[in-house]
């Protein structure tokens, strides 16, 4: 099965390299010189390289920036902007069996006390801790992902539980576009607030 540990940014500098969005817990033993993986192009690429050989990996701050063999310049490298590198995980030993891939995420249904909130579109995995990202019918939420926050994944059974501290999905929700004064638009009950449902 393809895992996908990266998904290319934007070029970084004038010698090929890109800044890359880290989708493993694993990204030091992933990302080493002669690496190979396989690529993803973004939807409107017309990127024909099906595969990329790590030249140089680095840490610039929080961000990893890769360099490939196969692309040599800055205008190669902006034809990987979108693109998502995979793994096939059969060759790859799994060392943490605690660990979550983003598609064992994807799709599943939120639950907060037994009732539907939303879907994980999303695993953002960050330096300091792990994002669910979660399409709910008020936007987009970032929910850490801690044993304290989602006590249980199941994806067999197609959900993961989700215990949020007060506010978390109102706070963290794409506001949406509203009237000055903050006044709700068309809710049954004419709450104020920014028009989240409560948890």
């Amino acid at each position: 099965m393809q895992v996908r540990v990266a998904r290319i940014g934007k070029p970084h500098g004038i010698r090929g390299e890109v800044t890359a969005q880290v989708l493993t817990d694993s990204p030091e033993d992933r990302f080493v010189v002669g690496a190979v993986f396989d690529v993803d192009p973004a939807s409107q690429s017309s990127l024909s390289v099906r595969s990329l050989t790590v030249r140089s990996a680095r840490w610039n701050k929080d961000i990893l920036v890769l360099g490939f063999e196969e692309v040599p310049d800055r205008n190669r490298a902006e034809e990987l902007r979108g693109a998502t590198l995979s793994i096939d995980t059969d060759e790859v030993e799994d060392e943490d069996d605690e660990g979550w891939y983003e598609h064992e995420l994807v799709g599943l249904e939120v639950r907060v006390e037994g009732e539907r909130v939303g879907t994980v579109s999303a695993l953002q995995v960050m330096p300091a801790q792990d994002l669910l990202v979660i399409e709910t019918p008020q936007g987009e939420v970032l929910v850490p992902f801690v044993e304290e926050i989602v006590p249980e994944v199941d994806p067999e059974g197609g959900f993961v539980v989700v215990v949020p501290p007060a506010g978390l999905f109102e706070l963290n929700a794409e506001p949406a576009a509203a009237p000055q004064g903050g006044q709700t638009r068309e809710d049954d009950g004419g709450a104020e607030g920014d028009g989240g449902k409560g948890a």
